[in-house]
């Protein structure tokens, strides 16, 4: 795993955290839960691959 996608998940984390404040302090929760989806689904996306690369690693290792 590189550093800079540990960096890129905790800049992201950042933003949506302001972006989730500002925007229920206005009243608009309702697309405060968007931000904050938006956000995870934006990391999940990152991730895949490397989750995908421990899968098979795990069926390699246990030879299924």
């Amino acid at each position: 795993m590189d550093i800079n996608l540990i960096f890129r998940i905790a800049a992201v984390g950042i933003l949506v955290s302001v972006l989730c404040q500002v925007l229920k302090h206005s009243g608009r929760e309702e697309h405060a839960f968007l931000t904050s989806m938006a956000g995870l689904l934006l990391v999940l996306y990152w991730l895949i691959p490397y989750i995908y690369d421990l899968f098979q690693t795990i069926q390699d290792l246990f030879a299924l």
